[in-house]
Formats: structure tokens, C-alpha cells, sequence
């Protein structure tokens, strides 16, 4: 089922996977992941691959999988290290095994990727107008602002054009202040956005995470949860709990206030999922059915 015709019917509770480098027990270790996120009843599971263009092959056979497991999978084409018969082909592929959503991306630039990236689909746009006859396309955003746009005004006006181009939703970066995506959803309504932007949020389950998402999406995190991860960050058992708990604060504030959903970032840990569930199933019953 097409994302966008859900979106019109519930809010959407979703995951995000990534493929695992190599076959083997590590593909079997996600599929038994993706096995558990079903008990979840999610309305999609997103399948993302490197920046690169790494281990795309892997990643439309695991949304081959999510589909026929009976999940509806939101599989990824990123645009950046595409020529225009890799993105055919990838949509080819999709297509023949089922998949109807896809989420549109540029990809950003690699420090070490040749010059030749984004040759062929230099921005998001591009993708999306040339695979998107045939499915849902969907698009990220940000809400703390794009590094490579100088004011938030001139990325959401780069929404508007994916949106223009064809995108049907839109997919948050991580973040960890609710203030931002309200600023988003706010500003995004007044220059024409009408499509659904779903909030995207990853429990921070452990910190030697902190430099990465810092480094990958540049997302603030407040001082007070900040202040809890220092003086946690050696207690794993206590910092999967804490990180956790901010999550379900997040979760609640922005269903609360009117988020369309929720697409919750797990880094391939079904336990992640679990521990958000434990405390929020009747969120998730009452407030996400149809």
C-alpha cells in the first residue's frame, strides 16, 4: 500500500534498517530483527544504504523481504553516486518485487568520493522526477536546516520543489529538540507545504553515538539530556534507559501535538523498538489506529 494513502487514513508508526556489509549470519541476525518489528504492527519499515551507493543491491532485496513478510517497505535511491541507468535499474527492481514507496535522496557528498558525484542527479528533484511515475516518493528534511543551505527559508523553498516534483511526504533527520520540527512544520505550512512531514527520532540508547549523530546530521542536543548522558555514559545499563525515556518524552510531545507519526530510527536493534513499545503500546493502539 502506498505510503501517502496511509498517511491520509492514520498516523504511521515506522522503522529504519540499514543492510548489513556482508551476508551471512548478519543478514539473518536483521531479518530475525525485522521478524520482531512486525510484532509492532509498523505501517512501513524504511531500508536506507550508504551515502556511497554501497550495498544497494542488498538493501532492495531486504525491502523484497519486508514485503514479503507482509510489511509495506519504504526502500531507498540515493541520487548522488547514480547515473541515470543505475536509478532505472534500481526502480526496475523495486518494481518487480513489489515495492510501491520509495524515499528520494541526493546523498550527501563523501569526503573521500570523486568529483563525479551528484553528475547525474545533482539535487533530490532530479530523482524524484525521473523515478517517479509508479510510486510513492517520499523526501527528507531538516529540521534544525541543511548545512549547505544558508537560512531555513532557502531549504524549506527546496521542500516546496520536491515537493513540486512529486514527493508526497517528508521523512525528519534525527533530532533531539521537539522546538525545531514545530519551528518546520510551522514555517514549511507557510511558504506551501501540504504534505505530511513525519518526525524522525533515535533513541540515543548509547553514548559513543553522540559524535557520530553529531557529525552525520548535526542535530542539538539540550543541555539537560546532555547532562544526563555524562553522567551516565559508563553505565550502559543506565544510559539505554535514559536514552529511551527522552525518545517516549519526544514521542508523546509531538503526538500531543499533532505529529502524523513517528519514524523511529533503531540502528538495526529490535531491542531499541522493544523498550519504546513497553511504554508506549496504548500511544500506539489508541492514537495510531486507522
Amino acid at each position: 500500500m502506498r505510503i501517502d494513502e496511509i498517511l491520509k487514513q492514520k498516523r504511521t508508526l515506522s522503522f529504519e534498517v540499514f543492510p548489513p556489509k556482508k551476508d551471512g549470519a548478519e543478514k539473518d541476525e536483521l531479518y530475525k530483527t525485522i521478524d520482531e518489528l512486525k510484532a509492532f504492527s509498523p505501517d512501513f519499515i524504511s531500508v536506507t544504504y550508504g551515502a556511497g551507493g554501497t550495498n544497494a543491491r542488498g538493501a532492495a532485496e531486504i525491502a523484497g523481504h519486508i514485503k514479503s513478510v507482509g510489511i509495506e517497505p519504504l526502500a531507498h535511491i540515493t541520487g548522488g553516486p547514480s547515473t541515470f541507468e543505475d536509478a532505472d535499474l534500481a526502480a526496475e527492481e523495486l518494481k518487480r518485487l513489489g515495492v510501491e514507496n520509495i524515499l528520494a535522496l541526493r546523498g550527501d557528498r563523501p569526503a573521500d568520493f570523486a568529483k563525479e558525484y551528484c553528475k547525474y542527479f545533482p539535487h533530490a528533484t532530479d530523482l524524484i522526477e525521473r523515478i517517479g511515475g509508479g510510486f510513492c516518493v517520499g523526501a527528507a528534511c531538516y529540521p534544525e536546516g541543511h548545512s549547505e543551505c544558508a537560512t531555513l527559508k532557502e531549504d524549506i523553498l527546496n521542500l516546496k520543489k520536491k515537493q513540486e516534483a512529486g514527493a508526497s511526504f517528508f521523512i525528519t533527520q534525527v533530532f533531539y529538540d521537539n522546538s525545531y520540527y514545530y519551528r518546520l512544520v510551522h514555517e514549511a505550512e507557510k511558504l506551501g507545504i501540504t504534505v505530511p512531514i513525519i518526525p524522525g527520532v533515535m533513541p540515543l540508547v548509547s553514548a559513543k553515538n553522540i559524535g557520530r549523530i553529531k557529525s552525520m546530521c548535526g542535530s542539538t542536543i539540550p543541555l539537560d539530556f546532555r547532562n544526563m548522558i555524562e553522567t551516565y555514559s559508563e553505565n550502559p545499563a543506565v544510559m539505554k534507559e535514559i536514552g529511551i525515556n527522552y525518545a517516549v518524552y519526544q514521542i508523546i510531545d509531538l503526538i500531543a501535538k499533532g505529529a502524523p507519526g513517528v519514524h523511529l530510527y533503531i540502528m538495526n536493534r529490535a531491542e531499541t523498538a522493544k523498550g519504546v513499545y513497553a511504554r508506549l503500546g496504548s500511544v500506539f493502539g489508541e492514537l495510531f489506529k486507522a
